[in-house]
């Protein structure tokens, strides 16, 4: 049976924030299955690395799913480049497990940076189920945060937070937690998605006021079937495989201080790729003459 030219097809584009990008894709099969906290496995073309991507929208009507990704490494500014019309060459899922969101009463979602394309539809799923969310997004600077209309929507309160002061609470999204923990707040479910040290930190400080917390982990992923054993973390003092065991874990139990470390294994050589992508375009410019590439 031949693969319908349609396959993968991008439909629409839209930059979120200044190196974030929304493609929404072609993927009938997987926007009937998917659930909140699931992931794709995407290519750029037949060449390209595969990426563990959530799936942050999904339309099961008109069969298209919504990725949302920073451009950081050489795959991730390759897909930034790509355009409406344009398909990738593969869309594998819906993998991982669903996000069970059951109702607990209250619930404080944390976010951070990129991380907020990933608990959006956690939210979503949590306010279906008849929760109360209560959400925190955060990002170095305003024109960083996105999905915040969404997400204030589902929200019964929504709290900002900037590195630099230009919106909502000037710090950590886990300072307004904090504060929010120490005025008396009452919270049943924690979860918290963003950058390691951002889930950690939630995950140290819910843990003093026992509040069960889940967190959504991304380690260095191949194939997403389990197969690779790239994405080993340790939960609980037992190693688990996110592509297959999760990606949401009990943040008590995650030993963050091994998947910090794995996180960096590739650091050099992706460095290195980056470098080079940077040279090969500078000698396809105008005769390499001197001008800069990024």
């Amino acid at each position: 049976m031949k693969r319908t030219m349609s396959r993968f097809r991008i439909v629409s584009k839209t930059a979120m924030a200044p190196g974030v990008t929304r493609l929404e894709v072609e993927a009938p099969r997987v926007a009937r299955k998917a659930r909140a906290g699931q992931f794709v496995m995407v290519r750029a073309d037949e060449h390209g690395e595969r990426i563990p991507l959530t799936i942050a929208e999904k339309d099961a009507e008109r069969g298209t799913i919504a990725i949302v990704f920073q451009a950081v490494g050489a795959s991730t500014q390759q897909m930034a480049g790509l355009e409406v019309g344009n398909r990738l060459a593969d869309v594998l899922g819906p993998l991982g497990k669903a996000t069970e969101a059951r109702r607990y009463g209250r619930v404080v979602c944390v976010a951070g940076g990129v991380g907020i394309a990933f608990i959006y539809p956690e939210i979503g799923a949590f306010a279906e189920a008849g929760n109360e969310m209560v959400s925190i997004l955060g990002a170095r600077t305003k024109e960083l945060l996105f999905y915040v209309d969404e997400i204030r929507r589902l929200s019964a309160a929504l709290h900002l937070a900037t590195d630099d002061g230009s919106v909502g609470h000037h710090g950590l999204v886990t300072e307004v937690l904090r504060g929010l923990l120490e005025h008396g707040e009452h919270f049943d479910y924690c979860i918290a998605i963003g950058p390691i040290p951002m889930m950690r930190a939630t995950a140290e400080l819910t843990k003093g006021y026992e509040l069960p917390t889940l967190v959504s982990l991304d380690p260095i992923m191949v194939d997403g079937t389990g197969m690779c054993g790239g994405c080993r973390v340790t939960v609980g003092g037992e190693v688990k495989f996110a592509c297959v065991d999760g990606p949401d874990f009990d943040g008590h139990l995650v030993d963050f201080d091994e998947l910090a470390k794995r996180k960096k294994a590739f650091l050099e050589e992706e460095e290195r790729c980056r470098l080079e992508e940077a040279a090969e375009e500078l000698e396809e410019s105008d005769g390499g003459s001197g001008g800069e590439s990024r």
